[in-house]
């Protein structure tokens, strides 16, 4: 994949719908970033990730929404920034990782419990970091306009449809055997396509043990 490709790819990431949709590699959080900076930083965080996995993933991962305390500071879906930070696993390469949140929104970078529970339960079935890659049917971060950007909810239908596109041409990037999909939401999109996929429980809510027995039995 030449470099041109991959700035398309990133590019697509642009036409965000509108509403209560924060895009974080076009857009600032103007309350809790540390500046018009970010989206930059998340863009190439997000380059470089993709880049370390093109043709060495086996494994795609494919999720609800973007969330709050994952890819909507670091730029990468199912990541955290204290993930990044604290280097646990080898995320991205060539490039030193960096937050976007302001320390004092949150002193030590966001944590998702999610990324936390994906990552870990993939490294401990013995998948290599670059072995597997990590997307949402609805890239964009959706979130509770009562609420603010910090917080998440499920993209309506409208939004999903019109994440579909990016969702296929990630896929075209990414043309693995093992497709995994987390909950109902991610799985019908990718009935949409026309792509066979394992559904398997999203972490989230309860369903950590499950899903970590279900995923195991898929890669094994």
């Amino acid at each position: 994949m030449s470099r041109k490709q991959l700035d398309r790819f990133v590019q697509r990431l642009k036409a965000s719908p509108s509403g209560a949709v924060f895009n974080p590699w076009w857009e600032v959080d103007r309350e809790n970033d540390i500046g018009r900076i970010a989206s930059i930083i998340r863009r190439q965080q997000l380059r470089a990730y993709v880049k370390e996995r093109l043709g060495r993933a086996t494994l795609v991962v494919i999720g609800e929404a973007l969330g709050y305390r994952g890819g909507h500071f670091s730029g990468i879906p199912m990541t955290s920034e204290r993930m990044l930070l604290r280097k646990q696993q080898h995320i991205v390469a060539g490039i030193k990782p960096r937050r976007t949140s302001k320390p004092s929104v949150c002193p030590n970078g966001f944590s998702e419990t999610t990324a936390t529970i994906v990552w870990g339960a993939l490294l401990k079935i013995g998948v290599l970091p670059d072995e597997f890659v990590l997307w949402n049917a609805f890239p964009w971060h959706s979130f509770d306009p009562r609420r603010g950007l910090l917080s998440n909810r499920r993209p309506n239908k409208s939004e999903q449809l019109s994440g579909r596109h990016v969702l296929k041409d990630f896929l075209e990037l990414f043309p693995c055997e093992q497709i995994v999909a987390l909950g109902k939401i991610a799985g019908a999109q990718l009935e949409q396509l026309g792509v066979h996929a394992h559904c398997v429980r999203h972490p989230a809510s309860g369903g950590a043990k499950l899903f970590r027995q279900q995923i195991a039995k898929i890669v094994r």
